[in-house]
């Protein structure tokens, strides 16, 4: 556990300190695990030291249960004022984490609503930021990377209650956004889902982070600033931010590259790591050899 402002932020590192440190920002209302620990240990094993974390009103960090959560309505109507914290606060306690872990500078990838914090680390604190990996995420533009339209009832259902419904729930909406293209594996799906009930449930956190997605609103003016070396991945069948969400990125940010992924939907299969991993130490290396073409000159 780090002490981050008023926040206790729960984080784990793969790897020796000594490597370039990759930090990992997950997506909404998912913890840390969501990154599978053999993932990680996959970039660890390129030479990276890497952290893990969850987010603030997630898992085992801080749950702020002093703000109530919005209301559907308020959600359906993008109300701004229902935002209790910004997308800006959540960057915050990743800048803030790597402070308290001693790291100068990170490299920092980010999954979905990761994608957009990850994208605001970079845009705020160009310093700490050494290189950008957006996945599957999008630049907050109202008509693109929106879901498709057989997703939104997802966001109209009453959290369940207990660990079975649950563990139903998470099987039912990867399913439904998952990657159809890999091998959809329910058994290991199912030992995430009871894990992360264990570690910390709070639908309320996930409306809340939800809030504070919507009142960011279209973030493309912020991403165009950018300057660290970007590489924005996607899925060619996402459901969730469809693909427009990351050629929109690749298009706000200069100089990224854009990585399609066939048949991979809004998950991390298995099925796919090497393709992730091999474009995220790509483009590290590529930050690394701009780093040293400045330094020399």
């Amino acid at each position: 556990m780090a002490k981050v402002g008023e926040l206790e932020i729960c984080y784990e590192a793969f790897g020796s300190p000594d490597d370039p440190a990759l930090l990992l920002v997950m997506g909404l209302g998912t913890q840390m695990i969501g990154w599978p620990d053999a993932f990680c240990a996959a970039l660890a094993d390129r030479g990276l030291h890497v952290i893990r974390y969850d987010n603030r009103d997630v898992g085992r960090s801080t749950h702020l249960r002093q703000h109530r959560p919005p209301t559907i309505k308020q959600l359906l109507l993008r109300d701004r004022s229902a935002a209790v914290y910004s997308l800006a606060d959540m960057a915050d306690d990743g800048i803030g984490l790597l402070d308290q872990l001693g790291t100068r500078s990170a490299h920092v990838a980010g999954a979905s609503m990761g994608g957009m914090v990850a994208q605001t680390m970079a845009a705020r604190h160009p310093d700490r930021v050494l290189s950008l990996a957006s996945i599957m995420s999008n630049t907050g533009h109202r008509w693109k990377g929106t879901p498709g339209l057989r997703v939104y009832p997802m966001f109209m259902r009453r959290p369940a209650d207990n660990r079975e419904g649950v563990v139903e729930s998470t099987v039912s909406t990867f399913r439904m956004i998952g990657s159809p293209g890999f091998p959809f594996d329910e058994e290991e799906l199912r030992r995430m889902a009871q894990l992360a009930y264990e570690r910390g449930y709070n639908p309320a956190g996930t409306a809340r982070q939800l809030a504070a997605i919507l009142a960011a609103g279209d973030r493309t003016p912020e991403l165009r600033g950018i300057a660290a070396p970007t590489v924005v991945i996607h899925g060619t069948r996402d459901r969730m931010v469809r693909p427009s969400g990351g050629r929109e990125t690749a298009r706000a940010i200069r100089g990224s590259r854009l990585v399609e992924i066939d048949g991979m939907g809004h998950d991390l299969p298995s099925g796919v790591w090497e393709r992730i991993i091999d474009a995220v130490v790509s483009n590290i290396e590529r930050a690394d050899a701009s780093s040293r073409s400045a330094a020399a000159a």
